[in-house]
C-alpha cells in the first residue's frame, strides 16, 4: 500500500527579513513562535520506505500584500495566499502530474477540516482517511447530524463495536489501539476511531473511498497507520540534511533549500529501500515476553541515517581502513539487540492492556 501523508513542519527564525515568517504557533517548537512554514508531501510505501517529495511555504496574506515586503523577500508578483489546505491541493496537484499514485492520502486535522482539500481528493476518485476534529459535523442519516464527539458517545457504549487491531509495526513492536468504525448517510464515507488503550484518547479519521475500491476497516486502519512515516521524515531531513537550519531569506532560495534537502534524503532512503532485503540479518521478533533473549541478535537492514554516514565518510578527510565499517557494525548490531528488548519489553505491556 502507498500512501501520499501530508503535514507541516518550521524553522524558527528571530528576525523578521525572512520570507514567510510570522509570530505563529512552531509545532517544531511546541509553543508560538518566530518562524516560518512549510507544507510537505511525503510519499509512504508500506514495509518498503518513506521520503519527502513535495513542499509548499506557507506565506502570510500580509507579506502578499505588502508591496515593500514582497520586494524585500522576492515574492514572485503573481504569488497568492494560499491556506495550507489549498497549498495540500498544489502540491498533489504537481506528484500527480509527476505520475505518481497512492492508494490513500492522510493527512492531520488542518487538512480534514478543509472542505476544498476533500472535494479535490474525491474530484479525482482519490480515496483518503484524513483526521478531524471531535465537533467536525457527521450526516449520519438523511436530516441526523451530530459532532464526532457526539456520535462516538451515543453509537458506541461500553465495548460494544470496538475491536483492538494493531496501527503497524514500530522499531518496538505492534502499535496496538481499539477501533471502531462508523457508517454515514453516505455508502463512501465513514467514520474510523481510534482509541488509545492505556489512556483513553480519541482520535477521529474521516474516510473516502471511491467506487469500484474495497472500503474495508482492515484497510482503512493499514491506512491510518502509514501517515506516522511523515514525521520519521522529518527527523532525518531535519537531522541528517539540516531541513531546518536554512540560512537563506528570499523565497526562491528557502525553496531551492527545501529541494536540495529532499534529494539528499530521497537518495538515501531509495538506497535504504533496495538493500533493505540484503543487509539485514536480525533475529526473529520474540514471541512471547518471558523468552530468553538470542546470543546473537543479527544486524538491522541499513538505515538512512547509516548510508548518510557512509556517504559523508567516503568525502570527509581518510580515515584508517575499515574504521567506518566497523562503527557501522557495531552500531547496527547494538540497534538490533536494543530492538528485541523493546520488542519483548512492549509485547509484555501489549498483553495486559490488550487483555
Amino acid at each position: 500500500m502507498s500512501v501520499a501523508a501530508l503535514d507541516e513542519t518550521g524553522q524558527e527564525k528571530q528576525g523578521s527579513a525572512t520570507s514567510g515568517v510570522k509570530r505563529q504557533y512552531m509545532g517544531c517548537a511546541g509553543r508560538v513562535a518566530n518562524g516560518i512554514n512549510t507544507v510537505h508531501l511525503s510519499y509512504v510505501r508500506e514495509k518498503t520506505g518513506h521520503a519527502l517529495v513535495g513542499a509548499r511555504q506557507w506565506i502570510p496574506a500580509g507579506d502578499i500584500a505588502d508591496p515593500v515586503k514582497s520586494l524585500v523577500t522576492a515574492l514572485p508578483l503573481d504569488l497568492r495566499f494560499r491556506t495550507k489546505g489549498q497549498l495540500a491541493i498544489d502540491v498533489m496537484g504537481d506528484a500527480y502530474g509527476d505520475g505518481l499514485a497512492f492508494d490513500f492520502a492522510c493527512g492531520d486535522e488542518v487538512y480534514g477540516s478543509c472542505t476544498e482539500l476533500r472535494e479535490f481528493f474525491e474530484g479525482r476518485g482519490q480515496a483518503y482517511v484524513l483526521r478531524v476534529a471531535s465537533s467536525f459535523m457527521l450526516t449520519l442519516a438523511p436530516g441526523t447530524k451530530m459532532t464526532c464527539a457526539d456520535a462516538v458517545k451515543k453509537l458506541l457504549k461500553g465495548t460494544r463495536g470496538w475491536e483492538v487491531r494493531s496501527a503497524g509495526s514500530g522499531s518496538k513492536g505492534e502499535r496496538w489501539y481499539a477501533w471502531a468504525w462508523l457508517g454515514t448517510a453516505s455508502p463512501r464515507r465513514s467514520l474510523l476511531v481510534r482509541r488509545h488503550l492505556k489512556t483513553g484518547e480519541l482520535a477521529f479519521h474521516y474516510c473516502f473511498v471511491p467506487e469500484g475500491q474495497l472500503a474495508s476497516k482492515a484497510r482503512l486502519i493499514r491506512a491510518a497507520g502509514l501517515r506516522w512515516p511523515v514525521e520519521e521524515s522529518f527527523e532525518l531531513a531535519k537531522g541528517c540534511f539540516g531541513l531546518d537550519q536554512c540560512q537563506a531569506r528570499l523565497y526562491t532560495a528557502v525553496l531551492r533549500h527545501l529541494v536540495l534537502v529532499m534529494a539528499a534524503l530521497a537518495v538515501c532512503a531509495v538506497t535504504a529501500a533496495q538493500l533493505r532485503e540484503r543487509t539485514g540479518s536480525q533475529a526473529p521478533p520474540p514471541a512471547g515476553p518471558a523468552q530468553a533473549p538470542p546470543a546473537d541478535a543479527g544486524l538491522i537492514p541499513l538505515t538512512v541515517r547509516e548510508i548518510q554516514r557512509l556517504l559523508a565518510a567516503a568525502l570527509s578527510r581518510p580515515q584508517p581502513p575499515g574504521h567506518a565499517a566497523r562503527w557501522l557494525q557495531w552500531r547496527r548490531r547494538h540497534q538490533a539487540r536494543s530492538r528485541w528488548f523493546h520488542q519483548r519489553a512492549r509485547l509484555a505491556r501489549n498483553y495486559t492492556l490488550v487483555s
